[in-house]
């Protein structure tokens, strides 16, 4: 493993949330959940179930949740992000269990009902000690859903994208800051230009990123060129990554043709 690359993204993110914490609106809402986690489950799915978040970030999928009625979440973030997660989570009390881990070390035999990991793997180097984890500490028949960047559906963004990365993830906080205020200005126009002209992305533009609060738009473009590692994952990869874990029944959802949904089931 590129324990060096991986310790960076593990920082880059630290920095991230400690700097950025909340988590409000749509962008942290039950209905934001409900299309991230379609077509394979609905939000009602995770009611009085145990639930593990691996990658908490800040608390948001943790709360989304929470709203969706999990009678307890297993939280797991490794970087110094993990004291803005207890601090945002507080009032949950004894419904949130917090674990300051990487994701490779959440215990096994957990009984959990259902794992996700959302837009959190494809910032692992080597994800599989992850997807094992996660694999063991489900409850028999107990399923796991992931959130990944996708390559397919990405050429021209990533053409822009990805040699940008180059330099702003070098750069300190306030520089990214200013190159992330700069291109929400540039989105203001583009989110625009979607309601009249069918452009790329349209899809993500009207059913995610166009119903975010303005500052929450801003963190999505930070967000997308801060980390020293990002994959965006074929469909292949995608499924691979469960199926090698050992889950069965995996399927995937193209959605909105820019990232995957995938789920998998452990044995019963």
């Amino acid at each position: 493993m590129d324990t060096d690359l991986q310790s960076q993204t593990i920082r880059d993110f630290g920095r991230q949330w400690t700097a950025y914490t909340d988590n409000s609106g749509y962008y942290g809402s039950v209905d934001l959940l409900a299309d991230m986690i379609a077509p394979f489950l609905v939000p009602s799915d995770f009611a009085g179930k145990r639930v593990g978040d691996i990658g908490s970030g800040t608390g948001r999928i943790v709360g989304m949740l929470l709203g969706a009625g999990a009678a307890q979440v297993v939280a797991v973030e490794p970087s110094e992000a993990y004291a803005v997660l207890r601090e945002n989570l507080a009032t949950a009390g004894e419904r949130v269990v917090a674990m300051n881990i990487l994701g490779e070390q959440l215990p096994a035999g957990l009984d959990l009902d259902l794992i996700v990991s959302m837009g959190v793997l494809h910032h692992i180097p080597e994800p599989d000690p992850t997807v094992r984890a996660a694999f063991n500490a489900l409850a028999p028949g107990g399923r796991c859903l992931v959130w990944l960047y996708a390559w397919e559906g990405n050429g021209l963004y990533l053409s822009l994208v990805q040699p940008l990365r180059l330099v702003t993830k070098r750069l300190p906080q306030w520089a990214l800051a200013g190159v992330s205020h700069v291109l929400n200005w540039m989105l203001d126009i583009y989110i625009l230009a979607c309601r009249f002209i069918p452009l790329p992305k349209r899809a993500y533009v009207e059913h995610v990123i166009g119903h975010f609060d303005r500052d929450k738009r801003y963190l999505v473009i930070y967000d997308q060129l801060n980390p020293a590692y990002a994959k965006y994952y074929t469909k292949q990869e995608a499924e691979g990554l469960l199926k090698r874990a050992g889950f069965v029944n995996v399927e995937t959802h193209h959605r909105h043709g820019y990232s995957w949904t995938v789920v998998g089931s452990r044995p019963a």
